[in-house]
Order: structure tokens, then C-alpha cells, then sequence
């Protein structure tokens, strides 16, 4: 299995609740130590009250931080991650995150459109102070059903003006914000995009003309860890000889998790590869994008791939 990476000891030291969904908090290091600085579009990994790794996205200033602040939407069909952080990461409560990174990353352009859907707002909100902040021309796009589902909007409305655009749909598919005048003619403005995957996929087939590296996405949600199809199988963990069933609806990870066994993990949505596990025996459906084709008799991300027929054995 892959090195452990390092990892920060954070405290919730205040949360606020944003939308009835959507909470925010602020986290500040247990040891006084100085943090990373990061650059707007940066997310951190954090190991939520769950035990579940997950990715959210950075809301403060990077600059010199003395806090890292976030914002969690409670997702209805949560596996663990989210509903933990709203249930249990109360003020004084400990985490461990991983430092920054950026695969979202400004790039240097004379003008920029930056779109955000629901909680994808965390990113979009970041660029926007620091566009402000540069003197840079931009203007938001910030879809989401209804008002009160909005989080930040009041501060967005202070610090942006008439450059921020605030669309609500309802849910209704006939009242979606229309994007086409924006993208029917191919310009020298830099797209950044975040939200759910319906307003992603949109904008990736309404952007296609557009020159390679003009339109930017980001997307914690690259791979299906369980679907309707799946099936329940059993693991067993040559290390131990230890046998673990698992449930069509949980993870090879979340299942060892469950059952009280330590691993390491960070994306959980198999991007990364930290959860790499020797492959003993089995026919595995690779679900992961990280893996060779050569690798795949060998090896398996337990945080997505599961057993396509019979049951695995596989080294921790």
C-alpha cells in the first residue's frame, strides 16, 4: 500500500451554517504551526468525524493563512463524509486534513467568466477575491434551485456588484440559466467552471469550439465507487487471512473501514492512488484512473474497484 502522506492536525474553531444544506467552517492548526500557503481554485483532503477522506475546496485568502476555511453541503445520499461533518465536527473538534493543492488553478488571461453551481460556489467565491484584489475584469455566473440554497450570496452581492449574476431555477428544467450567448463565439476569456455534473456537462458540450485550455472544470467526482448493478462479494486480506463482506452499496475501503481495519486513503474517488493494494487473486472491475493496463493483474484502488464475479484476495 501506498506511504501515508503527511497530514495537518486542525481544529473546527467556528462553523456557520450558510444555506439549510450547506455549513461552513473554519479550521485553525492544533500546534500553532504555520501553514501552507495556497493559491485560489486549492482544496484540502480532509479525514472527516467518519473516518471518510474528503476533498473540499479552500474559501479563504492564501495568502500567509492563519485558517483554512470550507464550506460542506450535506448531500442527501451521503456515504459518510459529509453527513459526519455536519453531525460531528462541532466547534473543538479535531481533524486531520492533508496540505493544499491546486488542480484548479488560475491562469494568467486579460478577462475571465467564472460559473458556479450550488456548493461549486467555494472555489468561484475564492477566484473572485483574488481577482478583485489583481484588478481583473470578470464577471460570475452562480446558478443554483432557490435563494435560500444560495450560500454567500449576501457577501457575493457586497463584494462583486453588477460582475455577479445570481440564477435560480427552482428545479425546473425549463427555467435553467441559458449559457449559449456567452459561449457561441470563441474569445480571449478563460472559463472556470464548478457544480454539479449536469452544469459541468453542459458547458463542456456548449464550450467544444472553443481553443484547448480556454475552459477549466473542477470535479471531486471522477469515478463511481458503487452502482445500482453492483453486487455483494467478500474480501480476504492475506495479511491476516481476515474475511470482510462487501455490501452492494459500500466500497472495498468503506467496508474495511466498517469493520474496524486501518487504511490509507486520500481522494477516494480514484484519482490517486494512495489507496494501491496488492492484487492476490480475483477478477476486479477497474473502476479507477490511475492504474496501467500492465498493473491491473496485480493490483487494485480499493476506493472504487470492487470484484466484477466471485470474491478478492488482496494484501494490505
Amino acid at each position: 500500500m501506498s506511504i501515508e502522506l503527511e497530514s495537518i492536525k486542525m481544529r473546527v474553531v467556528a462553523r456557520r451554517e450558510l444555506t439549510p444544506h450547506i455549513c461552513e467552517f473554519t479550521l485553525s492548526p492544533v500546534e500553532g504551526i504555520e501553514l501552507p500557503a495556497f493559491e485560489p481554485g486549492s482544496h484540502i483532503t480532509v479525514e472527516t468525524p467518519s473516518g471518510a477522506m474528503r476533498r473540499y475546496s479552500l474559501v479563504n485568502d492564501g495568502h500567509s493563512p492563519e485558517e483554512y476555511v470550507i464550506a460542506v453541503k450535506r448531500e442527501p445520499e451521503s456515504r459518510g463524509g459529509s453527513s459526519s461533518m455536519h453531525e460531528s465536527a462541532l466547534e473543538g473538534t479535531e481533524l486531520s486534513i492533508q496540505p493544499p493543492e491546486n488542480t484548479f488553478a488560475l491562469k494568467n488571461a486579460s478577462k475571465y467568466l467564472l460559473i458556479a453551481g450550488g456548493i461549486g460556489v467555494t472555489p468561484i467565491y475564492a477566484m473572485a477575491n483574488h481577482l478583485t484584489m489583481e484588478g481583473k475584469p470578470f464577471k460570475i455566473i452562480y446558478c443554483t434551485r432557490t435563494a435560500e440554497d444560495t450560500a454567500y450570496m449576501a457577501e457575493m452581492k457586497e463584494a462583486f456588484g453588477s460582475n455577479v449574476t445570481f440564477h435560480h431555477d427552482n428545479g425546473d428544467l425549463e427555467q435553467v440559466y441559458d449559457f449559449w450567448d456567452h459561449f457561441e463565439e470563441p474569445s480571449q476569456i478563460h472559463v472556470y467552471c464548478c457544480g454539479p455534473s449536469l452544469l459541468m456537462e453542459e458547458i463542456k458540450a456548449i464550450s467544444g469550439h472553443w481553443p484547448e485550455g480556454r475552459v477549466h472544470f473542477e470535479d471531486f467526482k471522477a469515478v463511481e465507487a458503487v452502482r445500482e448493478d453492483d453486487k455483494a462479494f467478500v474480501v480476504t486480506l492475506l495479511n491476516t487471512g481476515e474475511t470482510i463482506q462487501v455490501p452492494a452499496d459500500r466500497s472495498v475501503l468503506e467496508a474495511l473501514r466498517d469493520s474496524g481495519i486501518k487504511t490509507v486513503s486520500s481522494c477516494e474517488s480514484g484519482t490517486c492512488g494512495t489507496c494501491r493494494c496488492k492484487l492476490i487473486e480475483g477478477d476486479v472491475d477497474h473502476r479507477d484512473m490511475v492504474l496501467m493496463d500492465e498493473e491491473k493483474d496485480s493490483q487494485i484502488m480499493i476506493c472504487v474497484s470492487r470484484a466484477r464475479e466471485g470474491n478478492l484476495v488482496i494484501e494490505l
